[in-house]
């Protein structure tokens, strides 16, 4: 996974490569524990709890994480997830080519207009890129009202809110029919 994805004018280019939970779990901390990001639920990490997490990611067949780079600088993280076995378990009802997704864009004191939505886009053409991917499946915040709209303005569709052990969330789909017309449109 190392594609570059054509982005919005101005943006830049949009990589991704793996995540290495030792390399990166300073840079991760700091993305993580940002006020920022409270969504992510690390605010109160140790350096050593990020370490652990994405040793944990890294060592799970049916989870992986990537560091995204913005023209080479780490400047995002995505996570994709098999939700027959991770996350969602026994929350809904799996297809064949179902995959979960987590993303976070690093914190930043100079934010560049459109880059959250440029990011969320090569995530899902990244993950669409895989012939095998169906669906892609997200699980956010019930509150994260930021991120159910960047959700919508790629395709997805809410389903039902659920219970899950840390939050609630608003199961959400988007088929790669559904994200091919919003992106075109």
């Amino acid at each position: 996974m190392s594609t570059t994805t054509p982005t919005a004018a101005g943006i830049g280019a949009l990589t991704l490569r793996p995540l290495d939970p030792l390399k990166d779990a300073e840079l991760l901390h700091g993305w993580v524990t940002h006020p920022k990001s409270a969504f992510w639920m690390m605010q109160d990490a140790k350096l050593v709890d990020v370490e652990r997490a994405y040793m944990e990611i890294a060592a799970d067949e049916h989870h992986h994480a990537y560091v995204g780079l913005h023209d080479g600088a780490p400047a995002f993280l995505m996570e994709k997830y098999d939700p027959a076995h991770r996350e969602l378990v026994g929350l809904y009802e799996p297809e064949p080519g179902d995959v979960g997704m987590h993303f976070l864009v690093a914190p930043t004191d100079r934010p560049v207009h459109g880059f959250t939505r440029a990011v969320i886009t090569a995530v899902m053409a990244e993950l669409f890129a895989d012939p095998a991917t169906a669906r892609v499946v997200v699980e956010p915040d019930l509150g994260n009202k930021a991120v159910h709209a960047l959700n919508a303005a790629v395709g997805f569709v809410p389903e039902r809110e659920i219970q899950k052990p840390e939050k609630k969330a608003l199961l959400s789909f988007c088929t790669r029919e559904q994200f091919e017309k919003a992106v075109s449109a």
